[in-house]
């Protein structure tokens, strides 16, 4: 994606034409204009990249004339490794895209899988309650990363020690329910793994009050910060008009004040069910991305407190689908070496039903058929829409599936938001995209 940028000679306003284009294209043209001009290659390497992002800025000075996001780095192949799994173990796969996001990957997947097999309203409401929740302390941990990660780029490392400090209570709860604290595969085509522990709720309001006042720590930190808001005040700037013709979602868009949201518009899991505001702000700069993503995480925390009421209301009730051809047969428990089938389990199938060892074979090694078809579902991420394209040929196997990852459609915004700042800026913008190139590069 290409951005040039002219003057209108009557309005004397600035005009960006967006096209495609080669980069040796770019090369050749500045080389024919003979002009002092240097290009530079930020990345691909980690640091204020959010992974191996390579950007390709032409520089005029120290502003920026041209940038170019480059991406392929990380060449993980998981959409294409998907289809050489069953439909249970692609969960596991599409669950390390977005290594900040695992349960929304998770769910957009298992949503897909869902409405092929036909399934979608015989979901238990108690798996579809845990989703939820799953998915709101996964918000709050992909934004204090973001927070955290941009605070540090701009020199600020006491905003990387308060957010990682409070990820990691959230990432304590993870690795209860789910026995890991990311990548988890917890989400599952029909419902999830396992209920979570006994007194879990409990633990996570006490959690929740712990945010508050780390959150709060991070409000007196950053809102009116004279130095931060003189980084990231009209940096970046992107307005709806680009957003809607770059298809910019999540954070980004809602800066420009449109409150977009799936969790609204197009509900899923039960989010109907819950009281909670799509945050939105008018500046459309990096700034009002800061201060929306922290409006977002106590949301999120008003959510999740709804989410451990339904909990304690549902008690005893099931996490994964009545139908045995899809429900997988396992029965975890928390061992001496971790978490996993519980020998009760393994002792009953295996001593005294012959039907149920084949049955477990067969559902574990083969997996269940999905009849012939195509679904797309959306879930709102951290990030903006995070959708699913699964499609069946009737087999055991995904034919093709394929993610719309938000980081993907958002890095596009590069050229517009960076062409005429500093570069010491373009660290500000792409950060406030905060773009995780595991999603890109899927």
């Amino acid at each position: 994606m290409t951005t040039h940028h002219d003057i209108d000679t009557e309005s004397g306003a600035s005009v960006y034409n967006v096209s495609g284009g080669d980069w040796n294209d770019l090369v050749d043209e500045a080389t024919a204009l003979h002009e002092e001009r240097i290009v530079v290659n930020m990345g691909p390497q980690h640091p204020s990249t959010h992974g191996v992002l390579r950007l390709i800025l032409e520089l005029d000075g120290e502003t920026v004339t041209e940038a170019r996001a480059g991406i392929g780095y990380l060449h993980t192949g998981i959409e294409k490794n998907m289809e050489f799994r069953t439909w249970v173990q692609g969960v596991t796969f599409c669950t390390r895209m977005d290594y900040l996001t695992p349960i929304f990957q998770e769910t957009a997947y298992c949503l897909a899988v869902e409405r092929l097999l036909g399934i979608t309203d015989a979901i238990p409401q108690r798996a579809s309650i845990i989703r939820v929740l799953m998915m709101e302390l996964t918000r709050i941990n992909s934004h204090l990363v973001c927070i955290g990660t941009g605070g540090m780029e701009m020199g600020a490392t006491t905003v990387m020690t308060v957010c990682f400090r409070e990820r990691e209570r959230i990432l304590r709860i993870f690795e209860a329910v789910t026995g890991l604290r990311m990548n988890m595969a917890y989400i599952r085509p029909g419902g999830v793994a396992q209920d979570v522990p006994e007194g879990m709720t409990e633990t996570i309001r006490t959690v929740v009050g712990e945010l508050r006042k780390g959150l709060g720590e991070l409000e007196a930190l950053l809102n009116e910060n004279p130095l931060l808001k003189g980084r990231t005040v009209n940096v970046g700037y992107l307005d709806l008009t680009g957003c809607m013709a770059l298809g910019i979602t999540g954070p980004v868009l809602r800066s420009t004040g449109l409150p977009h949201d799936l969790r609204k518009s197009a509900p899923y899991c039960g989010y109907e069910e819950y009281d909670f505001e799509v945050k939105t702000r008018t500046g459309a700069d990096s700034y009002d991305r800061l201060r929306i993503r922290i409006d977002e995480m106590y949301e999120s925390l008003k959510l999740v407190l709804q989410a451990c009421e339904k909990l304690d209301a549902t008690q005893g009730q099931p996490v994964m689908v009545a139908d045995k051809k899809i429900a997988w047969p396992a029965q975890l428990s928390v061992g001496s070496d971790g978490q996993g089938n519980s020998l009760e389990h393994i002792r009953e199938i295996m001593g005294t039903s012959m039907e149920a060892l084949i049955h477990h074979f067969k559902l574990v090694t083969e997996g269940f058929r999905v009849p012939p078809g195509q679904a797309y579902v959306a879930v709102e991420s951290p990030k903006g829409e995070l959708g699913c394209h699964a499609v069946s040929d009737g087999g055991t196997r995904p034919y093709r599936v394929h993610f719309r990852d938000p980081s993907f459609n958002n890095l596009q915004a590069v050229a517009a938001m960076c062409e005429g700042s500093m570069v010491a800026d373009v660290i500000v913008a792409v950060a406030s995209i905060d773009p995780v190139m595991g999603g890109v590069d899927r």
